[in-house]
C-alpha cells in the first residue's frame, strides 16, 4: 500500500450499493451488448434475481454509514489510529474513529481467510501440511506444524483462529486452493461480494505487505458475514483447543491451543455489560495491536467492536473495554 488515506468519504463505500439506485430496467441510456448488471449479478447468486433491485436490497442488513467520528470524548481514543462499535440488529454504527482509513490488519485477516475457508472447503478433510506451509518465521505466531503432518481442516480452523497459527493459514489457502496466490483470489472476490471497498489482500495469514490492507468498516463486514456461519461461532467462542492428528511417519500428534484473545482467557476481566463472544488478535510492527471481537450486550443483542492500531496490547484492550462499556447498551 503507496498510501493510507487518513479519511474515506462514505460516498465511496455506498458506490456498491449504487447498482440499483434506478433500477437495472432503465431505459434512459442504450447500449449495445452492454453488461446487465442486475441479471449478471443474480447469475452468480449476489442478488435474487435479474428483476429491478435497490440499493436497499444489498444493505438491508447491513450498518450504513458516513465518515464522520462518534462518541471519541467518551474514550481513551487516542490511543488507536481506527475503531468502532457495530450494533448489528439495530444496523447502528454508535462508535466511530477513522472507520475508511486503510490500514493493515495483520492476523485479523484470518478472520476472512476462516469465511472463504468454510464457504469452499470439507471440515472432515484430510490436509498434508507442505514444506511451504510450515516453513513460516520462527519470530511468527505458529501451530508448529510439520511437513507432512495429516490434519484436519476444523482442526486447521482452530489453529488459524486461537492460535493465530501462520502455518495453518499456508495449509488452509494450499488445501482450498493449491497455493496462497489462488486462495488470496477468492479472498479479494469475497471481499468485494461483502461490500468491502477499502481493503486489499495479499496473504491469508496477515504477514505485513505494503499491498495488504483493510478498514474498520470492512473488518465489520466480514466478521458480520463469518459469525452467520455456526461453526466459525463455535471455534472463537473457545479458549483452548486440543488437537488430533499424524506426523508424516504416521505417528499421533496432540497440540494444545490456546486463544490469543485475553477477554477469553480470564486475564483482561470482561467489559462492563458485555459479554465477549470471541473475535481475532493482530499484531506486527507495522500493524501494531489490532482486535476485531463478538460481543453480545445485556439484551443479548449482537456487537461488534474494532480496534486498529493501538500503540500498546494493554490500551489495545482499554480501548475496546471503554468502547463496549459505553456504547454497546
Amino acid at each position: 500500500m503507496k498510501c493510507i488515506s487518513k479519511r474515506k468519504k462514505a460516498a465511496a463505500l455506498l458506490g456498491v450499493f449504487v447498482i440499483g439506485l434506478t433500477g437495472c430496467t432503465s431505459k434512459e441510456v442504450v447500449l449495445e451488448n452492454a453488461y446487465d448488471v442486475c441479471d449478471t449479478s443474480a447469475k452468480y447468486g449476489i442478488t435474487e434475481n435479474g428483476a429491478s433491485q435497490s440499493a436497499e436490497f444489498f444493505a438491508r442488513d447491513l450498518v450504513v454509514t458516513e465518515d464522520e467520528n462518534l462518541g471519541l470524548e467518551k474514550t481513551t481514543e487516542r490511543v488507536a489510529e481506527a475503531a468502532g462499535v457495530f450494533l448489528t440488529s439495530k444496523k447502528e454504527a454508535v462508535y466511530k474513529k477513522n472507520i475508511f482509513e486503510k490500514l493493515y490488519p495483520a492476523s485479523t485477516t484470518k478472520i476472512l481467510t476462516a469465511y472463504v475457508a468454510l464457504k469452499n472447503g470439507n471440515l472432515d478433510d484430510v490436509v498434508t501440511v507442505s514444506a511451504n506451509a510450515a516453513n513460516q518465521a520462527s519470530d511468527s505466531s505458529v501451530c508448529e506444524l510439520k511437513e507432512g503432518d495429516k490434519i484436519t481442516l476444523r482442526d486447521l480452523l482452530y489453529g488459524l483462529m486461537l492460535r493465530s497459527g501462520n502455518d495453518a493459514a499456508v495449509a488452509i489457502a494450499e488445501h482450498i486452493s493449491g497455493s496462497s496466490e489462488e486462495f488470496v483470489v477468492l479472498m479479494n472476490a469475497e471481499a468485494k461480494a461483502l461490500g468491502a471497498t477499502g481493503s486489499h489482500f495479499v496473504t491469508p495469514n496477515g504477514l505485513h505487505d505494503e499491498e495488504h490492507y483493510s478498514t474498520v468498516y470492512d473488518m465489520y463486514l466480514f466478521m458480520n458475514a463469518a459469525v452467520k456461519n455456526e461453526t466459525f461461532l463455535e471455534i472463537i467462542k473457545s479458549s483452548r483447543y486440543t488437537a488430533n492428528y499424524t506426523d508424516a511417519a504416521g505417528n499421533p500428534v496432540t497440540k494444545e491451543w490456546d486463544s490469543t484473545n485475553k477477554y477469553l482467557m480470564g486475564t483482561e476481566p470482561m467489559p462492563e455489560g458485555v459479554t465477549v463472544i470471541g473475535g481475532k488478535t493482530g499484531t506486527t510492527g507495522e500493524a501494531k495491536y489490532c482486535l476485531v471481537q463478538y460481543n453480545e450486550n445485556t439484551a443479548k443483542e449482537p456487537v461488534i467492536s474494532i480496534v486498529l492500531k493501538a500503540d500498546s496490547r494493554d490500551n489495545m484492550y482499554l480501548l475496546m473495554s471503554e468502547m463496549l462499556k459505553n456504547f454497546a447498551n
